[in-house]
C-alpha cells in the first residue's frame, strides 16, 4: 500500500515537480501551498509523512510544525535553505523528524521518506528492551520511563532503541546517524546532538542513563 505523503511548499513548480516524482516511486501524495493548510492537513490523520517547507505563507513551516506537535507524532521532514542551522536547529527542537537542505534532489528526498517510513514500521514481537527503569517496546514503538508512557517523535524513538541495543557500550554519532536516520552523519551536522538534547529533557530524573562521551559518541548505562 502506498504512503501518502503530505507536501507542503509555496514553490509551485517545485512542489508540482516533486509530487510527480514521489508518485512515479509509489507514493501517493497531497500538495498545499501554505503553513495553515499544511497544519490543517496534517492533523487530519490521512498521512504517514509530512515534507514542510520554512518559507511559505500564512504562518512558516516552523510553526505548522508547532501546531502539528501539539497534538500528532506523525513523522515530519523539514525542507530547509541550505546552510541555515538556525531553521534547521529549531525545526528539531520542535520535534521534526529529519530535514533536508535545497535545493535537494527528488532521488535524495525519496531516500529520507523510505529511511524514516521503514523506521516507523511496526517489527516483529521480540519482546521489551529495558535499562533499569527504562523500557521500549520495538513492535509498539512505545517506551516508558518508571511506568509512564514517554511522548517520542519516530527519529527519537529509533535513536533511543539503537542506544538500547547496544546499553553498555559507546556508540558513535555516525552510527547513530545511519541506524535511526538512514543516513550517514554530514559534517557539523548536530542532528542527533539535538534529538538527545530533548530524549534527556523528556526523561528527566532518568537522564543521566545516557552520557556523553567527548569525542566518540554517547553511552546508555545498562544497569
Amino acid at each position: 500500500m502506498a504512503a501518502n505523503v503530505l507536501l507542503a511548499d509555496d514553490d509551485v513548480e517545485l512542489s508540482g515537480m516533486l509530487k510527480e516524482y514521489l508518485e512515479r516511486e509509489g507514493f501517493a501524495v497531497t500538495v498545499v501551498h501554505d503553513g495553515e493548510a499544511a497544519a490543517r492537513a496534517a492533523l487530519g490523520g490521512a498521512h504517514q509523512i509530512v515534507v514542510l517547507d520554512v518559507m511559505m505563507p500564512k504562518v512558516d513551516g516552523v510553526e505548522a510544525l508547532r501546531r502539528i506537535r501539539a497534538s500528532s507524532r506523525v513523522p515530519v521532514v523539514m525542507l530547509t535553505a541550505r546552510g541555515d542551522d538556525v531553521d534547521r536547529i529549531v525545526g528539531l527542537e520542535l520535534g521534526a523528524d529529519d530535514y533536508v537542505p535545497k535545493p535537494c534532489t527528488p532521488r535524495e528526498l525519496v531516500a529520507r521518506l523510505r529511511a524514516i517510513l521503514r523506521r516507523v514500521q511496526p517489527v516483529a514481537d521480540s519482546g521489551p528492551l529495558q535499562a533499569g527503569a527504562l523500557m521500549l517496546w520495538p513492535e509498539k514503538r512505545r517506551a516508558e520511563w518508571k511506568g509512564k508512557a514517554l511522548d517520542l517523535t519516530s527519529i527519537e524513538f529509533n535513536i533511543l532503541e539503537v542506544l538500547m541495543r547496544n546499553a553498555g557500550r559507546v556508540v558513535g554519532k555516525n552510527e547513530i546517524s545511519e541506524q535511526a536516520l538512514g543516513r550517514p552523519l554530514a559534517r557539523f551536522d548536530r542532528s542527533i546532538d539535538v534529538h538527545l538534547s530533548a530524549i534527556r529533557q523528556k526523561l528527566g530524573d532518568g537522564s543521566t542513563l545516557i552520557r556523553t562521551v567527548r569525542g566518540m559518541g554517547y553511552h546508555l548505562v545498562k544497569e
